[in-house]
């Protein structure tokens, strides 16, 4: 299909291994402070208590409380891909819960973001999941939707095949063209702490990286 509405694209294959399991040690604060400070979806619940997610976004955009483009969706998952829903941040109806979330894991699927409500909470205990909110009521399937185009999540805009790293603080998504050096400033940034919790350690009032900055700001002694 191709009319505005009702577009099907095919998924944007998941990003390599590798590249994935490095996102696994970075954190997503040394993450955002490295994309200006003001990328990252807001407003979304983490409903897993345990497991990092790093995945390959594969994208949708449904109708409010409907989630027959979601059934569509599934059909192209693969190992690594993260299902991507915009539900445009409706609360009325869950557009997952534990039966899609089920068959999309036997597809590969290592996480679930959605932008409106699920249901069936307890069954993404141990499944990385970020969702607006919950409820029982279940969704209908007659459409519109889209599958595969730019999506919002959050506030922040998703596009097929971004990688989405998320954990305890939030999700920041990113174009693989820019995780190479997005990964490389993540890790300067963690020695870069890692560094200071060194200096509070040693007990010193006087603060390197403290007096440093009031300096900058000219607000030093």
């Amino acid at each position: 299909m191709s009319s505005l509405g009702f577009r099907i694209k095919p998924a944007v294959a998941p990003a390599s291994p590798s590249l994935v399991q490095a996102f696994h040690s970075v954190v997503t604060p040394h993450i955002s402070d490295n994309m200006g400070r003001h990328i990252g979806a807001r407003g979304l619940n983490r409903y897993n208590s345990t497991g990092k997610l790093v995945g390959t976004a594969l994208t949708v955009k449904t109708r409010p409380g409907d989630n027959l483009y979601i059934y569509k969706a599934m059909t192209q998952l693969k190992p690594g891909h993260v299902l991507v829903i915009d539900a445009q941040g409706d609360l009325g109806n869950a557009v997952i819960g534990e039966l899609i979330k089920r068959f999309a894991m036997l597809r590969g699927c290592v996480g679930f973001v959605v932008d409106g409500a699920i249901r069936d909470v307890a069954a993404f205990a141990d499944t990385p999941c970020y969702a607006r909110g919950i409820t029982h009521r279940g969704p209908y399937k007659d459409g519109p939707g889209e599958v595969n185009v730019p999506v919002v999540i959050g506030g922040m805009i998703i596009e097929p095949g971004d990688i989405l790293v998320g954990d305890e603080d939030g999700l920041v998504a990113f174009a693989q063209a820019h995780a190479e050096d997005i990964l490389h400033k993540a890790h300067r940034h963690q020695v870069f702490e890692q560094n200071i919790i060194e200096e509070i350690a040693t007990g010193a009032e006087q603060q390197s990286w403290l007096q440093g900055l009031l300096a900058s700001k000219g607000l030093g002694d």
